[in-house]
């Protein structure tokens, strides 16, 4: 059978990581989407800037050759909801690391109220009450494609599905509170 794999890191350090300017973006991101730590930020800046070097290398190519690989790269970032259906290889590029942050299961979660926090979204995640269709997803980082984006609910087995729940309750409070202040403005 052989021994498993050795584990690689999946990220890349920042260059300059004791630059002022570049501690005070990733401290406003890690509190912004409620990361565990930096760690979450590198893998998903490194897999940004995945995507960015193999559309720069596409579009210096002949169109002929590029055709079939920036279609693949463009499909899958289609289905992951980061660019929009039109969108050209040029878009990759104008990519940032919030339109990956949005995609995270945690961010979303939080964004359909079904938690009142982004860090109590991480908590409901990682205690199983949440779902995607039938299967339930233990993973905050998980990155949510556009069709499982309104497959997204409690757990049937969770105690939050029940409507009468204390917290449901609360969040539905706080949600009704903050379309009324919207509506003052």
């Amino acid at each position: 059978m052989g021994d498993p794999k050795k584990q690689r890191k999946k990220y890349e350090t920042p260059r300059f990581p004791w630059r002022t300017d570049v501690l005070q973006e990733e401290l406003k991101l890690l509190g912004q989407y409620g990361l565990r730590n930096k760690r979450e930020l590198w893998r998903h800046k490194t897999m940004l800037s995945k995507f960015r070097g193999i559309a720069r290398s596409l579009i210096g190519k002949t169109l002929e050759e590029r055709r079939k690989m920036a279609e693949e790269l463009l499909a899958r970032l289609k289905k992951l909801g980061m660019i929009h259906e039109t969108a050209v290889l040029d878009d990759v590029l104008d990519l940032t690391i919030e339109d990956v942050l949005e995609r995270r299961l945690q961010t979303i979660v939080f964004r359909k109220g079904l938690a009142k926090s982004i860090y109590q979204a991480r908590q409901l995640i990682t205690h199983r009450h949440v779902a995607i269709g039938k299967q339930r997803v233990t993973v905050p980082s998980y990155l949510v494609t556009r069709e499982d984006e309104n497959q997204i609910t409690y757990t049937p087995q969770s105690s939050l599905a029940n409507p009468n729940h204390p917290l449901r309750q609360t969040i539905a409070a706080v949600a009704t509170v903050e379309t009324q202040t919207e509506e003052n403005k």
